[in-house]
């Protein structure tokens, strides 16, 4: 019968047999050899300079590391070293009502404050105005950067916040400059109880056991309260050249809160330094100031 139609059919080619294949695959075989011989060469030349790049780079920025892990808080925080002066008489200060709180955020525990968590605080129904951890921030530094406590005559410095979590600062810490840093520190002090120095088991920063007036406060020691609403209008200078002994030290209560008074039965007396209301930190300024003149502090 006629095909009515052309079909092609693919045939396949006959392959000739080649029977120098082996001779072919060891020739070949010294020249991927060689290949791969100037590859790995070519790589390890590169990585010898990169790391020597790196390493160059790594001296120009040790200083710059060692003076970041010196502040990290998972290393311990670094210490200032003043001589104490335990011949003559001391100042205690303490921090009442710190809006220092921690909450979990997301996935992660934060410190709580009204610029980073204003949305979690609103829906949690709370008001953000009231979360200022930047207050005892600026007032430890005004304390510890003082010439008073320079000169030895810082005792102690306490802090209670207002859940009522009291916790000790050492005179000597060094309080890292940026919020964030501190942030970080009161968040690990705050769930592991104690911060260590740099290098050493020494505890710069722990929480102590309440009430404060019992158990940590110098015995017979003046307790002075701040507070705007008192009747009492005194020159600190001029008061402090009074009530400051050379026999007994004093404790200085000051309030580290954006709003409200504080209302503490271990302090003997509330004055006011201004006719205006002040911070927290610039309310420490002019005790120092008065400090320092009165025992010629330069």
């Amino acid at each position: 019968m006629v095909r009515p139609y052309g079909i092609k059919v693919n045939k396949r080619k006959e392959r000739e047999e080649r029977y120098d294949k082996e001779e072919d695959e060891v020739e070949e075989q010294p020249k991927f050899e060689q290949k791969q011989k100037a590859r790995e060469s070519s790589k390890k030349a590169k990585k010898e300079s990169t790391s020597r790049a790196e390493e160059d780079n790594d001296e120009e920025e040790v200083t710059e590391e060692a003076t970041a892990a010196a502040e990290d808080i998972v290393g311990g925080i670094p210490i200032v070293l003043n001589a104490p002066n335990k011949e003559k008489s001391g100042i205690v200060f303490v921090l009442e009502k710190a809006s220092l709180e921690v909450a979990k955020v997301g996935k992660t525990y934060q410190l709580l404050n009204s610029d980073d968590h204003a949305n979690f605080l609103k829906k949690n129904n709370r008001n953000p105005a009231d979360y200022r951890p930047d207050i005892t921030h600026q007032a430890l530094l005004m304390i510890l950067d003082s010439p008073v406590n320079k000169a030895g005559r810082l005792k102690a410095v306490y802090v209670r916040t207002e859940k009522g979590v009291l916790f000790e600062v050492k005179p000597h810490v060094r309080i890292p400059r940026t919020f964030k840093r501190f942030a970080g520190i009161m968040l690990q002090l705050l769930q592991k109880l104690s911060i260590t120095a740099v290098n050493s088991r020494e505890k710069l920063l722990r929480c102590v056991k309440n009430p404060i007036e019992e158990h940590h406060l110098p015995v017979n020691s003046h307790r002075i309260g701040f507070s705007h609403s008192s009747e009492k209008l005194v020159n600190m200078q001029k008061h402090l050249a009074t009530v400051c002994d050379d026999d007994r030290d004093t404790v200085f209560v000051v309030g580290a809160m954006a709003h409200g008074k504080i209302d503490c039965n271990y302090i003997d007396e509330f004055v006011s330094v201004s006719e205006y209301p002040l911070s927290a930190a610039y309310c420490i300024s002019r005790i120092c100031e008065a400090l320092a003149t009165n025992w010629n502090i330069i």
